[in-house]
């Protein structure tokens, strides 16, 4: 055996030995891993909560206003933008007097309307408090709360939140009639208005993720909050989520998107450019001889002065003569004119002028010219086709 199939085998064994040491030292263990959610999950903030609910017996819809809610619902909003359409929050408003259950996050938190209206607000520490203890042993004394952390309310019942929230606490111009509370100060508010009740929740645990923490008491606190019972209707109410521009001018007119779109495909085809059928392709034909001499000789008087026009019409008349004339070479130019003249009856000055001179810058004297010579030369092999009657 040569060393090239030794050397394959070493290279095989290698490779067996490998695959078996692999084999026998790792293991496969499975891994469990969150996948990113589909659907209307995909896109509702409050999926998971709304299961819950509707676990729990109570009617459920996600939407991007109030609606036409019942007076004694319950409402869950979060980014919603309470100060920039005041008729929506005018009619919330009206319906928490009327009995509605409203419960917001932290999101509705820092806007002057929605305090004016409830009570509820960050408590904030006055600026000059603030600058005085912003001091440098402050910034390295200071820690920020751990991720869970309990909640207590008045009763001592205990709810475990897990989310860095609730840094600044909450306050309320009026006696709340139930509220959760940490090491921070009041985390969670709920106030009577009207004959509904208000509840400040300083955080978002109701999301879907944080809500399906196994570590936290989300999903309590969410039944406390909203004082779920069943039979209730519960609707969501979020702006996480909003359609594109184009989406809305369909949802809300279609109609007048079709008519807009017909109007303006008649207009088009009314002022565009009429199209009738195609013109067929016309047959190739082959110019005239006639067609093909002028053109020639027009481009020939067109470039060169009429030179070359001239030089071809001599030597056309020129074969023509010897063939007519014996000793037509041997003859001076007077005796060619004069030879020429008896044969087809021109004149012999004209001719011994037309032979010898041309003016190429007289148009005119060059096409009389060129017209002599080739009359001349036509008659010329006229004569020569017809009977020999001798020579002069």
């Amino acid at each position: 055996m040569t060393s090239r199939h030794w050397l394959g085998i070493g290279l095989g064994l290698f490779v067996l030995v490998l695959g078996v040491w692999l084999a026998t030292n790792i293991t496969w263990e499975p891994q469990s891993m969150d996948l990113p959610p589909k659907g209307e999950a995909r896109v509702n903030p409050f999926y998971a909560t709304q299961r819950l609910a509707e676990q729990l017996g109570a009617r459920t819809a996600w939407q991007h206003g109030l609606g036409a809610a019942e007076p004694d619902a319950v409402i869950v909003a979060s980014a919603l933008h309470w100060s920039l359409i005041p008729a929506r929050r005018r009619a919330i408003e009206q319906w928490v007097d009327n009995g509605g259950r409203l419960i917001v996050d932290s999101l509705f938190l820092g806007t002057e309307e929605f305090a004016r209206w409830s009570g509820i607000s960050l408590d904030r520490p006055d600026k000059d408090d603030a600058k005085e203890k912003d001091t440098e042993e402050d910034k390295e004394d200071f820690k920020p709360p751990p991720r869970c952390r309990p909640w207590k309310d008045d009763a001592g019942a205990q709810y475990r939140m897990c989310g860095y929230w609730g840094v600044i606490p909450l306050k309320s111009t009026s006696q709340p009639l139930w509220s959760l509370h940490d090491e921070v100060g009041t985390q969670v508010v709920r106030v009577q208005h009207g004959r509904g009740t208000i509840t400040v929740v300083n955080g978002a645990p109701f999301a879907t993720g944080r809500l399906l923490d196994k570590d936290s008491d989300h999903a309590r606190l969410f039944v406390t909050a909203t004082q779920l019972r069943r039979g209730d209707n519960v609707y969501f109410v979020s702006e996480n989520e909003r359609p594109s521009l184009l989406a809305l001018i369909w949802r809300y007119g279609a109609p007048v998107v079709c008519l807009v779109a017909a109007w303006l495909a008649l207009a088009l085809w009314r002022d565009g450019v009429r199209f009738g059928p195609g013109i067929p392709e016309r047959e190739p034909a082959r110019r005239s001889l006639a067609e093909q001499i002028r053109g020639t000789a027009h481009f020939a008087l067109r470039f060169g002065g009429g030179e070359s026009l001239y030089e071809a019409t001599l030597r056309a008349f020129t074969s023509a003569a010897q063939k007519r004339i014996p000793g037509f070479a041997a003859l001076d130019s007077d005796g060619r004119a004069a030879a020429v003249a008896r044969v087809t009856g021109f004149d012999a000055t004209v001719l011994a002028a037309a032979m010898t001179a041309v003016d190429f810058h007289r148009l005119n004297e060059l096409r009389t010219t060129v017209a002599l010579l080739e009359a001349a030369r036509r008659q010329l092999q006229i004569r020569s086709t017809g009977p020999s009657h001798g020579t002069d």
